[in-house]
């Protein structure tokens, strides 16, 4: 059996404590998720909106250089949906992988707190 005050025990349960305490603590305010949110989705927005602009602008601006009707301009403005779509599609994935990254720092965080009913 050990005595009852050893100090490495102590400094060891100590540190297990501290890191409860600091995994439990909130990493950002509600608030503050709500406008990260808000942020990626207007951003996701604008990405959207920019292609969809210069693909009008590349399509009028053949369309006026060779004197066509309004081909290229459908033409164009279909590419910069396409594109801006994708570009969406890639910030959302990066949201989500920074996401599943917060996930698995807080599942290795809590990984070394032993569970309640757990005795040395």
């Amino acid at each position: 059996m050990s005595e009852p005050h050893d100090p490495k025990r102590l400094h060891a349960l100590e540190e297990r404590l501290a890191k409860m305490k600091e995994a439990q603590k909130p990493k950002t305010s509600r608030g503050e998720e709500h406008f990260s949110q808000a942020n990626m989705a207007w951003r996701m927005v604008t990405e959207l909106v920019a292609g969809l602009l210069i693909g009008f602008g590349m399509g009028f601006g053949l369309d006026k250089l060779l004197g066509t009707s309004p081909l290229f301009l459908v033409l164009f403005i279909g590419f910069g949906l396409a594109a801006g779509v994708k570009t969406m599609m890639r910030t959302a994935k990066e949201i989500e992988r920074g996401q599943i990254a917060e996930q698995a720092a807080a599942n290795e965080t809590n990984a070394g707190i032993p569970a309640p009913d757990e005795r040395d």
